[in-house]
């Protein structure tokens, strides 16, 4: 068998459930949650906190409970579906909302994750390139400023695109490999370094922590972070995953739907305690004389080369499982190809993006715009399987009604994220994240109300057509 027929022969069961035979133990996740949780783009976020004026208390505190809450997200909401239906999150949309919807949906969450991958690849390159000679290009540079960056960009992707196209047994190999040493390598270079900040004892960390490290004082300008936007930050940021159900895809395979509980060993050791190592390394780096640190200096400045490799290894564990649904995300809605054949092309796209690092220097309000836009579905989904027997409302309304598209969801959705905008805009919010919860919210409140309605309408006159009909309900997808 060559390596084509193999990969045709890998099923990642995009348009079915899971097998038993198929399913993990709550071992292969606890390696997936924390390597996909400890990557390098935690040495972007944490010194966040230090640049932008928080005070050790906000940080610690909106760590700690911001965490909490997505981890209850995970075990909640994600995990009991995807757990329930053994299904990806495109296939139970089909159901729910239809092709057409379905459609939608996955372009626009297709290139919020490409960008994302393209992220994580520029950081990872960024890392090896000063070592190879090459200078890395600004991230105000919209052209190619040298060739070699390309080449380099190209290795690194590849080796990404490589492991993602093996499928869903490979990349948890891949996690477990690599997750018990990176987060120990990324929290010890923070413990390591705080003798220069003159911490010589436990006691004497709480006073550097207030006075030199996290001191509410903002070092650059833009927005003062409080309590509050940490919290919402560190609960939402990955809300497209858990309230968004994307991680559907990922927790199809648990034998027990309490496995997304696992989901807080990755949030407490990847996104506290190295969000926290990594501040401290900014305040180093800023006591250095250094005022924009990458995450390669970082990285280098705590723990030496060995730092270095887990940047760049680490960018590998966040970007491969994305990749992986990405591709089951395109190929719900192009059928024809195979799974492979879609990561590749998607590869591709996510290595074009990061040779022009322009096109991610706003990361965070991409990822904000994206959870505000598709977080809202998983309302939707969740409705069907957890809210509508209660409420004796009959589920999966396009699948059952052979239809491209169901009005309510559509209304839901598009009503949602307009009502959410309108109040983003009046209050004057600086962050989407703070609205993706309530977003949800709206959209599953409008979602069961209009479903209502509709199911009323139909008993009471059944011919009445309240649907977006189409008999070619698998045109996009044959």
């Amino acid at each position: 068998m060559d390596i084509k027929q193999a990969l045709n022969a890998n099923n990642e069961y995009p348009n079915e459930s899971v097998p038993k035979s198929r399913l993990k133990g709550i071992g292969s996740f606890i390696g997936m949650v924390i390597g996909e949780h400890t990557t390098a783009t935690e040495f972007v976020i944490g010194p966040l906190f230090v640049l932008h004026g928080a005070t050790f208390t906000d940080v610690f505190l909106g760590l700690f409970f911001g965490n909490l809450m997505a981890m209850l997200s995970w075990a909640l909401i994600c995990a009991p579906v995807a757990v329930k239906t053994r299904h990806t999150i495109h296939y139970e949309l089909k159901r729910v909302a239809g092709t057409g919807l379905l459609t939608i949906y996955n372009i626009i969450k297709a290139l919020m994750f490409c960008v994302m991958v393209s992220a994580t690849l520029i950081v990872s390159a960024s890392a090896i390139a000063p070592f190879l000679g090459i200078t890395p290009p600004g991230l105000i540079n919209f052209e190619i400023t040298s060739i070699n960056w390309v080449w380099l960009i190209l290795v690194v992707g590849t080796i990404v695109m490589f492991i993602a196209v093996l499928g869903f047994d490979y990349i948890v190999k891949f996690a477990n490999l690599f997750a018990p040493w990176i987060p120990l390598v990324f929290i010890g270079s923070g413990i390591a370094i705080l003798p220069e900040l003159g911490v010589h004892s436990f006691s004497d960390f709480w006073v550097v922590a207030n006075e030199s490290i996290w001191t509410g004082v903002a070092v650059t300008s833009g927005t003062d972070y409080s309590f509050l936007h940490i919290f919402i930050f560190s609960w939402l940021c990955n809300s497209t995953m858990h309230i968004g159900l994307s991680d559907m895809s990922i927790y199809r395979f648990a034998k027990k739907s309490s496995y997304g509980f696992v989901s807080g060993l990755g949030l407490y050791i990847g996104h506290m305690l190295t969000w926290i190592s990594s501040g401290i390394l900014c305040a180093v780096a800023l006591k250095n004389g250094n005022s924009n640190p990458s995450p390669g200096e970082l990285a280098f400045l705590g723990a030496g080369f060995t730092g270095i490799i887990c940047v760049i290894v680490s960018g590998f564990t966040s970007a491969v499982p994305t990749m992986y649904r990405v591709g089951l995300a395109v190929q719900s809605s192009l059928r024809r190809f195979q799974f492979w054949q879609i990561t590749l092309t998607m590869s591709l796209i996510s290595m074009l993006l990061a040779c022009f690092p322009v096109v991610v220097t706003k990361l965070d309000q991409v990822l904000g715009i994206g959870a505000l836009i598709i977080s809202p579905l998983g309302a939707v989904i969740f409705a069907d399987h957890f809210i509508f027997e209660k409420l004796n409302l009959s589920p999966f309304g396009a699948e059952k009604n052979k239809i491209y598209i169901n009005p309510p969801v559509m209304s839901a959705w598009i009503g949602s994220v307009s009502i959410s905008y309108v109040i983003f805009n009046f209050f004057g919010f600086d962050y989407y994240f703070f609205l993706a919860f309530p977003c949800w919210m709206f959209c599953l409140i409008l979602y069961i109300s209009l479903t209502a309605i509709q199911q009323k309408i139909m008993i009471k006159k059944p011919t009445f057509d309240v649907y977006i009909n189409s008999n070619k309900d698998d045109v996009l997808v044959d």
